[in-house]
């Protein structure tokens, strides 16, 4: 699930731009498996009420409970944020909007997402680009030893590092 005129591969390259650059929040949705097709259900009715921000899917893992589906979310240039350009109020907009309406689905403020994370989503984005809902796309993911259909890979939760810890 992706939305912007530009795709997700100039999303990635806003993102690593040096100039302007760019910033990106990432907001990270925890529905439960049972879920999370009406997850993205509500996710996509929520990008269509809010069609000026730019946002892609940009991470993808799951456990044994939830799916994690890490949502980054285009702010716009640094300088134009700090500035709190109607972009950036827009984008803010967004993100709270994805706070608020879409609690059911435990939404916290997240880091960016790993390799691997971002290696399953791209597979999802791609498969939903092919024809394919996205909903119907990760319900593949969890397929069972005798299904027909491969599943992709999708990890498990990085580990947070020493720096990314806080004591309790």
């Amino acid at each position: 699930m992706e939305h912007s005129a530009t795709g997700a591969e100039a999303f990635d390259a806003q993102a690593n731009q040096a100039e302007p650059e760019t910033v990106v929040v990432h907001v990270q949705l925890r529905p439960r498996r049972g879920a999370t097709r009406k997850c993205l259900a509500a996710l996509a009715t929520l990008a269509a009420e809010h069609a000026e921000v730019s946002f892609a899917v940009t991470g993808l893992s799951k456990d044994d409970r939830v799916v994690r589906v890490t949502v980054g979310v285009d702010l716009g240039p640094r300088t134009a944020v700090a500035k709190f350009s109607p972009q950036a109020q827009g984008a803010y907009a967004f993100v709270s909007a994805i706070f608020t309406s879409l609690y059911d689905h435990m939404p916290v403020y997240t880091a960016e997402p790993s390799r691997a994370e971002r290696a399953a989503a791209a597979v999802l984005m791609e498969q939903a680009a092919g024809g394919a809902i996205a909903a119907d796309v990760l319900d593949g993911l969890s397929v069972g030893p005798a299904s027909p259909v491969p599943s992709p890979p999708v990890p498990s939760p990085r580990v947070s590092g020493p720096g990314e810890r806080i004591p309790a």
